[in-house]
C-alpha cells in the first residue's frame, strides 16, 4: 500500500491560510499569530502532515542541528552533561546529533569531517582535543566550534571549562590544613587539559606549602588502570603508603575506593582518605560519600550554548575562553587531623 506524502500546500488550503504561513508556524523562531498557529496545527494533525526539516534547511541554509562529539560516556559527568546540552538546545529550537570519537587525532579528524557532511550549524566538542588545522577547517566551512570541558592553547577556538587549576589548589590547601603529610596524586590522561591543569594547581599549592608529593600514579581516566595504580600505591606497609590520594576525576576515585576497601581491606577515611573531582551523582551516594571538587555542569552547559549560538548568529564574534570556579564538597571520605 503506497503512502502519499501530505504537502504544506494541502495544509494551507485546509487551514485557510497561505503556504508561507504554514512555513512560519513550523519554523523555529519565526512569527505567526496564535490564531494562525492553532488553525495550521489542527489542519496538520488531521491530515497527518510532517514538515520536511531537510528541505527547509536547504532553503534557509540553516539545519538547526548541532553536532556534539564525545570521546567516552563511562564517566558519569558526560551523560549528565549531554542530557543538559540536548535539553537546553531543544529549548532554543535546535536538535543534537551525537558522534563518538576516540582521542586519536586521526579519528577525530574523520568524525569532524562526517559532522560537516550533515550540514550542522555548529559543533560542541566534549572531552576531545582538536588540532589547529581542524579548527581552521570548521571556521572555513562557516561552522563555529566550542570546546566543552577542554581548554586549548589555540586562540581561535572558544572553550568552556571548570577552573581546574584553582580546583587543584583548593584540594591541596584543604589537605594541608587538615594535617595530612603523606599526600599522593593519581593522574588522568595526560593529553587532557583538565588533567594537566588539576595536577598543576595541586602541585603548585603543595610546593607553596612546603609539602613534597609522597607518590604519583597514572589512572588514565580508566577504571582498570586506576585499580592497578591503587594496588601499586597502597599494597605495602602502613608507613610506606599515602595517608590521602587526590584522584584526577570521580570516575577513577570510585574505582580507587572500591579497590582500597574490597581488595586491600583498608578503611576510608581511617586508614586512607580519598578526594575526587567532578562531583558526579555517585559521589554523594552513602556507599562512597566522596570529598570532591564540583564541576558546575549546568552553568558550563548554558555558557557553552550561549557562546555557540552567538557565533552562529555573528560570524565575526571573537572566541571566548571561560573558566568556571567550582566549590570543594567535603564529605566523609576525608577527615581533619588524621594523625
Amino acid at each position: 500500500m503506497s503512502h502519499v506524502r501530505v504537502t504544506s500546500q494541502q495544509v494551507a488550503q485546509k487551514a485557510g491560510v497561505s503556504q508561507s504561513a504554514v512555513s512560519r508556524v513550523f519554523t523555529p523562531g519565526a512569527s505567526a499569530s496564535i490564531k494562525t498557529i492553532e488553525k495550521v496545527q489542527k489542519a496538520a494533525a488531521e491530515l497527518g502532515y510532517r514538515p520536511n526539516s531537510l528541505a527547509r534547511a536547504m532553503v534557509s541554509g540553516k539545519s538547526r542541528i548541532i553536532g556534539v562529539v564525545v570521546a567516552y560516556l563511562n564517566n558519569q559527568f558526560y551523560p549528565e552533561a549531554l542530557e543538559k546540552l540536548s535539553k537546553k538546545l531543544q529549548e532554543r529550537g535546535y536538535h543534537v546529533l551525537v558522534f563518538m570519537a576516540s582521542n586519536s587525532s586521526e579519528n577525530i579528524d574523520t568524525v569532524i569531517e562526517e559532522i560537516l557532511d550533515y550540514q550542522v550549524d555548529g559543533i560542541i566538542a566534549a572531552s576531545v582535543s582538536l588540532s589547529p588545522k581542524l579548527s581552521d577547517k570548521c571556521r572555513a566551512a562557516g561552522v563555529p566550534l566550542v570546546l566543552f570541558n577542554r581548554a586549548h592553547e589555540i586562540s581561535n577556538m572558544s572553550a568552556v571549562t571548570s577552573d581546574n587549576y584553582a580546583g587543584g589548589q583548593k584540594v591541596a590547601k584543604y589537605l594541608v590544613s587538615s594535617g595530612y603529610k603523606r599526600i599522593s596524586y593519581l593522574a588522568g590522561w595526560e593529553g587532557a587539559s583538565t588533567q594537566r591543569d588539576r595536577e598543576a594547581g595541586f602541585m603548585d599549592e603543595l610546593n607553596e606549602s612546603g609539602i613534597e608529593l609522597f607518590s604519583h600514579g597514572f589512572g588514565n581516566f580508566e577504571m582498570e588502570q586506576s585499580c592497578k595504580a591503587t594496588r601499586e600505591m597502597f599494597n605495602k606497609a602502613k608507613d610506606r603508603r599515602p595517608e590521602v590520594v587526590f584522584v584526577a576525576n570521580d570516575h577513577m576515585a570510585l574505582a580507587v575506593m572500591d579497590t582500597l576497601r574490597y581488595e586491600l581491606g583498608l578503611k576510608i577515611p581511617e586508614d586512607v582518605a580519598v578526594v575526587g573531582y567532578d562531583d558526579v551523582p555517585a559521589a554523594a551516594w552513602p556507599s562512597y560519600d566522596l570529598t570532591t571538587v564540583r564541576q558546575c555542569s549546568g552553568q558550563m552547559v548554558s555558557i557553552t550554548i550561549d557562546i555557540l549560538l552567538e557565533e552562529i548568529q555573528n560570524t565575526n564574534s571573537r572566541p571566548r575562553i571561560v573558566k568556571i570556579d567550582g566549590p570543594l564538597i567535603i564529605r566523609s571520605s576525608t577527615r581533619n587531623n588524621p594523625n
